[in-house]
């Protein structure tokens, strides 16, 4: 089709040099000034079309070549990060509440205070508890006079007794001789009768006041037990009024007092408004609180290095540990587990995750403040000179319709080798490997090459087997590499990828 237009042209072109005008041309009269500006144009018009069919047939040979983004294996340094977001949290921190009902007497402290263990931070009105103290007080005192009155009367029965003990063995003594007397009739039965009266009645005395010994022990236990139950009575005392002094439990910083002198406190349920007095942080030790998605979980372990990063605190990085990772599902839109969510809806989830600041920081601990909007990134694996790709240029092929492909220059050669197929099949035949670059009679054409992966980075993604440093990859572009085949001819154009692709940026 070419040479028979340019042979056209050619003769044309020769006639109008020697003379002879086509049927088209000027009149005769025409002068040779207009002859050779005429001669000129038709050059001209000649070259351009020369140029057309020049490009025309550079167009058509061009048009079953694909452009291809491409890079050279490397070996490098990987390292895998995963990201979560939250805020800064000290690891121990309480919400002293309202221990007794009252009004605020004397608020010590506020919010930025650093205060010591034991230290008074708030006193509440406290008239009746210390009144309820005294008065035990003085019934304790009570008691204990009886008690020691008690005791004197015990030692009085004691006495008594050891008389009657005495007067008993006169008694017996007396009756004893009455009865050798009598036995030799030398008293008369009267006096004997008598004698013997005298000393049952010294042994009755005996009897009883050995009894009043014991009922003034047990009048003594008695007011003891007593006295013991209102000393009883009286730490509940204490306790009551000891509640309304709020001391600090731990060294710590003030970090919230809602309330304010001279306000009314109830007790109540954590958080509820007139029971919380203030929030006290222990920031001797300082964590980083952040969620992180449930598809990258699993790859965060205890003991993991981290780094934090404090949006109020730009340039700043706070070096850490990970010290607890959730085992619970938190659904991202509440917040709520997914265990105590009663609605099924199917969402995105997250896990948390505790990254305690370590040590090392210094002073710059110092500067962290609770709630402070942070971000960790966690290092989950780290590999050194190691076979990586591009994230991109990993793709799922059937290996066996590729090496039909390939092996046809990108054609299949069965009729149904590209006809679509059920989910499960595609999911089982699917493999995932690379197209690398194949030289084929001064052609470039892809090659689909299955690989195993390991560790995934930001950008890069480890290839433990399949491929060697130095091969040529086809890294992009996407919608390239989504209907590339094994087999198609492909042109290297790197330049226009770094100029197009927004990844790049």
């Amino acid at each position: 089709m070419q040479e028979p237009f340019l042979s056209f042209l050619r003769i044309v072109h020769r006639r109008y040099l020697e003379g002879d005008a086509p049927p088209w041309s000027l009149p005769e009269r025409e002068n040779n000034r207009t002859m050779k500006t005429r001669n000129i144009v038709i050059t001209i018009l000649i070259l351009l079309a020369v140029g057309g069919v020049a490009a025309f047939a550079y167009y058509r040979n061009q048009a079953g070549i694909t452009k291809v983004t491409t890079a050279v294996i490397a070996r490098q340094d990987l390292t895998s990060v995963v990201s979560g977001t939250g805020q800064i949290k000290p690891k121990t921190y309480v919400n002293i509440g309202a221990t007794a009902f009252g009004r605020i007497t004397n608020l010590n402290v506020k919010e930025g205070d650093h205060v010591k263990k034991g230290a008074v931070l708030a006193t509440l009105e406290n008239v009746q508890p210390s009144a309820t103290v005294a008065a035990q007080t003085a019934t304790i005192d009570s008691s204990r006079t009886d008690v020691n009155s008690f005791l004197a009367a015990e030692t009085t029965a004691k006495a008594n007794i050891a008389a009657a003990q005495a007067d008993l063995e006169q008694r017996k003594l007396d009756f004893t001789r009455a009865q050798e007397l009598y036995k030799d009739q030398l008293i008369a039965k009267q006096d004997f009768d008598s004698k013997k009266a005298v000393y049952d009645s010294a042994v009755a005395t005996l009897d009883q006041r050995n009894a009043v010994y014991q009922q003034s022990i047990a009048q003594t236990a008695s007011q003891r037990a007593k006295v013991n139950q209102a000393v009883a009575s009286q730490r509940s005392n204490f306790d009551a009024l000891d509640k309304t002094v709020s001391r600090a439990p731990f060294d710590g910083l003030v970090t919230n007092v809602p309330v304010r002198e001279g306000e009314t406190v109830v007790v109540g349920i954590q958080n509820a408004e007139g029971s919380t007095l203030m929030t006290l942080a222990d920031m001797s030790v300082i964590t980083a609180e952040v969620k992180v998605d449930e598809t990258d979980i699993v790859n965060v372990k205890m003991g993991q290095a981290a780094d934090v990063t404090v949006d109020a605190l730009p340039g700043r990085i706070f070096k850490g540990h990970v010290t607890e990772v959730g085992d619970q599902a938190l659904l991202r839109t509440t917040g709520v587990a997914t265990s105590q969510s009663t609605t099924g809806t199917e969402e995105a989830k997250d896990f948390k995750v505790v990254v305690t600041m370590d040590a090392a920081n210094g002073a710059m601990n110092d500067e962290l403040r609770p709630g402070l909007s942070a971000t960790a990134k966690i290092t989950t694996a780290r590999r050194t000179n190691i076979v990586t790709i591009p994230i991109q240029a990993l793709v799922q092929r059937d290996p066996a319709l590729e090496t039909e492909l390939a092996q046809n220059n990108g054609k299949p050669l069965k009729q149904d080798a590209s006809a679509p197929v059920t989910a499960s099949k595609t999911k089982a035949s699917l493999v995932q490997g690379i197209y690398i670059l194949k030289s084929d009679h001064g052609k470039n054409r892809a090659d689909f090459l299955p690989v195993a992966t390991g560790v995934t980075g930001a950008t890069d993604i480890e290839v433990t087997g399949g491929v060697d440093p130095g091969a040529t990859i086809i890294t992009g572009r996407y919608k390239v590499l989504r209907s590339l085949k094994s087999g198609t001819i492909v042109k290297p154009d790197n330049v226009a990828d770094t100029a197009s692709d927004p990844s790049k940026s």
